[in-house]
């Protein structure tokens, strides 16, 4: 008999039979951030809106607040998310200046994507577990990180932009 505690329960998932129109709208977006080599949290609170862009895909646009250190200040990033291959629900998420982050297929609902960033490696699992709430928690492991960022996305409504 082993004594290392029973692996946790597999999330539960929903399928996502088309990735662009699952993603397109306005989502609230809370997340955790965490260095364990410091052991300083911080967390971020905002929206993340999903357009469409010309020619197919989506651009994310994250915005809000993040605070770390007890100190708040203004964040935002933004993503395009490209089909890949078109016409297979699977998509080529890039940064705004192009250059490439990762691919992801959650069509079972649940996916692992890798990003290597110079020595460090931040690893993604993705887990949609209804129509309208998806989560991402990034693991990043080097040399340089030790992170732990944990994001919840709930669905708010149709895009603004």
């Amino acid at each position: 008999m082993s004594d290392a505690p029973p692996e946790p329960p597999a999330p539960a998932t929903t399928p996502v039979p088309d990735l662009f129109a699952f993603l397109a709208g306005r989502w609230h977006v809370a997340r955790t951030a965490e260095d364990r080599h410091s052991g300083t949290r911080g967390h971020f609170t905002g929206t993340a809106d999903f357009t469409a862009l010309p020619g197919g895909g989506l651009r994310h646009h994250e915005e809000g607040v993040f605070t770390w250190d007890d100190v708040a200040r203004p964040a935002y990033r933004t993503l395009r998310w490209l089909p890949d291959p078109p016409g297979t629900g699977a998509a080529r998420v890039t940064f705004d200046d192009g250059r490439f982050f990762h691919g992801i297929d959650l069509s079972t609902g649940h996916a692992i994507a890798d990003h290597p960033c110079s020595l460090d490696l931040y690893r993604g699992e993705f887990t949609v577990s209804g129509p309208d709430l998806w989560n991402v928690v990034w693991r990043v492991a080097g040399p340089a990180k030790d992170l732990v960022l944990r994001t919840e996305h709930t669905r708010e409504g149709p895009s603004t932009e």
